[in-house]
C-alpha cells in the first residue's frame, strides 16, 4: 500500500467517527472507545485469517501424535492470540442490522477476552449498546462495514498506523482534554530521534503513558533503524496510568503495534509498581504539567523524588486551623526528579514540559542548579506553539544522559521556527524537519556519517523528484533542494558548529555560560536572535522610519477628524447629551 493509498484509507474511515458522533447516545469524549474497539476486532480477524492455514497445517500435522497441540495453543504461538468463530468480523458484519449487532459485538469481545488472558479488560464491550439507538437502530452496521474496507492484506504496522491515526484525531476533536491521552506523533518522533534508542534487551518506563504512543514510536523506530526485524521485540515497556479508559487505549495500542509490555492502572506519584529507582534504560513521557495537589508528605520519603528535591511553598506548613495536608507548589519539578532517578548508569530520558519550568525559582531553582551540576541534563529543545491540543504556548523537551561525557556543558535548540501548519491553530512537524532537527544532535555527539547519509538521502530524492506538481502530496526538486540548502548552510563541513537562533552549546562557565545565566535552561538565553539584513544603508534606513512617523501622526489626526465627527452627528440626533 502507498503512502496515498494509506491517507486515502486512514481519511475514509475517520468518516466514520462522524457517522458515530452524530448519531449515537453518547458524550462527546466518549465515542472514540467503539471506534477503537472496532479497529481491535477488525486487526484480529485480518491477522488471524493470514496465518489461519499455517495453523490448520500444523494441527493436521501433528494430530493423534505426542507433538499435539490445540488450535488455540498453536494459534497463540502463531499471531499472539486466539480468535473464536463467533468474533468472526464476517460473522458480525453479516447479521441483521438491527440492535442485536451491539449484542454481538459485546459477546465477541467478550470471547476474545475470555480466550486471550493478557487482553482480560482491554475492549470496551459495553459501550456498543448506546450505538444502536431506537431511532437509527442500524447506525452499528453502518460503522462495521465502513472497518470492513480494510483490505485483507493489510500488515500489522498498517494498523497500528491506522490505531495512532484516529487516536490523534480524537484528542483533536476533544481539544485540552485530548491532550491527557495523546502526545502528536511529530514530537514524539522528534523525540526519539534524539534519543536514538538501540537495540537489545532494553527497559522502557512512561510514568504518564495516556494511550502509549511513546513506546510505539520507539519500537517503530528501533525498527525501521536495526537491520534485525524482530529489534521492537527486544525491548520491553512499562506504563503507568491512572485513567482506567486510558489504559485500555494503551493496552490496545500496544497489542495492534505487536510492543510487549505493561500498561498499570496507578498514580506515579504515590505508587512505583516498577520499583523504578535506577532501573531503566529509557525514560518517555509526556506528563500534565503544573499539577498542584501533590501532599508533600507522600513523596518526600520517597528516592524517585527526594534525590534532587521536593518542591515546598515558602511556608511549608498548611494553613492554621486547616485539616489540609501540604500539597507541593508545583509538581513539574517532581516529574523533572523522576525521569532522572529512574535511569540506569546507561539511561536516557526525553520529556516534555511547561516553558515556565526552565526557569522556575525557590525550591525549583535549587533542585534544577542541582541537576546542572551533577551533569546529567544533555539538551534542552524549545518547540513552536500550537504543538499540543492541550496547550498553545510553546513547550520544552529535556533529554537527560546519565552517561553523558561532557558534564560542563549543555546543547540548547530553538526550534520555534521549524514547523509545518496544519490548520489555523495547530503544528507539527514534517518528516524533513525532524531528520534536520535530529541531525543536530548527531553532529554534536560527533556522527559525521548520519550527516553524509542524510544529504545523500535527500540528493537521491532530489534526482527522483518531478520539477512541479499540483499534488500536495508531492515532493517536488524545489522541496528537496531546500532541504539540502537547510543543512549545508547551517554545517558547512558537516560537524557541529553553533548557529544563531537555532543552537548552541553553552558551558557551566564564562560570559553569557549557564551559571552566568542563573541556571537558566531556556534555549532563548543562549542561542540568541537573527538578525535580518533588510538592505539599506543608514540613511536609507533612517528615511524609511520617518517616512513611516509622517505617515502615523497623518493617520492619528484623520483618527481625531473622524471622532470629532462621529459625536457631533451623535449629538445632532440626540439633542444635547452633556460635555462628557
Amino acid at each position: 500500500m502507498t503512502d496515498q493509498e494509506l491517507k486515502k484509507l486512514k481519511d475514509d474511515l475517520w468518516h466514520s467517527a462522524d457517522v458515530l458522533r452524530s448519531g449515537a447516545h453518547l458524550a462527546a469524549n466518549k465515542y472514540g472507545q467503539p471506534i477503537l474497539g472496532l479497529i481491535f476486532l477488525r486487526y484480529a480477524d485480518i491477522l488471524y485469517k493470514q496465518h489461519k492455514d499455517e495453523i490448520l497445517a500444523e494441527y493436521e500435522k501433528n494430530k493423534g501424535k505426542r507433538a499435539e497441540k490445540s488450535i488455540k495453543d498453536i494459534s497463540i504461538a502463531k499471531c499472539g492470540f486466539y480468535l473464536p468463530e463467533c468474533a468472526y468480523y464476517d460473522a458480525i458484519n453479516d447479521a441483521p442490522d438491527d440492535a442485536n449487532k451491539a449484542t454481538l459485538v459485546k459477546n465477541a469481545m467478550q470471547a476474545i477476552e475470555d480466550e486471550n488472558p493478557k487482553m482480560e479488560g482491554v475492549l470496551p464491550k459495553e459501550v456498543y449498546a448506546q450505538l444502536v439507538p431506537e431511532e437509527e437502530p442500524e447506525l452499528l452496521s453502518r460503522i462495521v462495514r465502513v472497518f470492513k474496507d480494510i483490505p485483507e492484506n493489510c500488515t500489522i504496522d498498517i494498523f497500528g498506523q491506522i490505531y495512532e491515526y484516529f487516536l490523534g484525531n480524537f484528542a483533536l476533536a476533544e481539544g485540552k482534554d485530548g491532550g491527557a491521552f495523546y502526545t502528536p506523533a511529530t514530537v514524539v518522533q522528534y523525540m526519539v530521534q534524539v534519543l536514538n534508542p538501540e537495540p537489545g534487551d532494553k527497559k522502557f518506563l512512561d510514568p504518564a503513558c495516556g494511550s502509549g504512543g511513546m513506546f510505539v514510536q520507539a519500537a517503530r523506530y528501533m525498527h525501521k533503524h536495526n537491520a534485525d526485524n524482530d529489534a521492537q521485540m527486544q525491548f520491553r515497556c512499562y506504563g503507568v496510568e491512572k485513567e482506567p479508559d486510558t489504559v485500555k487505549l494503551a493496552k490496545m495500542n500496544l497489542l495492534l503495534n505487536n510492543v510487549r509490555g505493561e500498561i498499570t492502572e496507578a498514580n506515579s506519584f504515590y505508587s512505583d509498581p516498577y520499583n523504578a529507582f535506577g532501573a531503566f534504560d529509557y525514560v518517555m513521557a509526556n506528563p500534565p504539567f503544573n499539577v498542584d495537589e501533590v501532599v508533600v508528605e507522600k513523596v518526600t520519603g520517597d528516592a524517585r523524588f527526594n534525590t534532587y528535591g521536593v518542591p515546598r511553598n515558602k511556608s511549608k506548613t498548611a494553613k492554621k486551623g486547616s485539616d489540609k495536608k501540604e500539597t507541593v507548589p508545583n509538581a513539574n519539578y517532581l516529574w523533572i526528579g523522576y525521569f532522572a532517578t529512574a535511569l540506569n548508569d546507561n539511561g536516557r530520558a526525553g520529556l516534555v514540559m511547561a516553558n515556565s519550568a526552565s526557569d522556575a525559582s525557590g525550591s525549583e531553582y535549587e533542585i534544577r542548579k542541582k541537576m546542572i551540576e551533577d551533569g546529567i541534563i544533555s539538551q534542552m529543545v524549545t518547540l513552536p506553539s500550537n504543538m499540543f491540543s492541550s496547550v498553545t504556548l510553546p513547550a520544552t523537551l529535556w533529554f537527560f544522559d546519565k552517561a553523558k561525557k561532557k558534564k560542563d556543558e549543555i546543547l540548547f535548540i530553538d526550534a520555534r521556527s521549524i514547523f509545518t501548519q496544519v490548520d489555523r491553530a495547530h503544528r507539527k512537524f514534517s518528516e524533513e524537519q525532524i531528520k534536520n532537527l535530529g541531525i543536530i544532535t548527531r553532529l554534536y555527539n560527533g556522527d559525521k556519517k548520519a550527516y553524509k547519509d542524510l544529504i545523500t538521502e535527500y540528493k537521491t530524492e532530489l534526482k527522483n523528484a518531478p520539477t512541479e506538481s499540483d499534488d500536495k502530496e508531492v515532493k517536488t526538486k524545489d522541496y528537496w533542494q531546500t532541504q539540502i540548502d537547510w543543512l549545508t548552510e547551517r554545517f558547512p563541513d558537516g560537524v557541529y558548529q553553533d548557529v544563531i537562533g537555532l543552537c548552541k552549546v553553552a558551558k557551566m562557565d564564562g560570559e553569557d555560560g549557564i551559571i552566568d545565566q542563573d541556571y537558566s535552561l531556556n534555549a532563548g538565553r543562549y542561542v540568541g536572535v537573527v538578525i535580518e539584513d533588510d538592505g539599506m544603508t543608514e540613511e536609507e534606513y533612517k528615511e524609511t522610519m520617518l517616512g513611516l512617523n509622517d505617515e502615523l501622526l497623518k493617520l492619528n489626526a484623520e483618527a481625531k477628524e473622524l471622532e470629532d465627527s462621529i459625536s457631533n452627528n451623535i449629538r445632532g440626533l440626540f439633542g444635547s447629551i452633556g460635555k462628557n
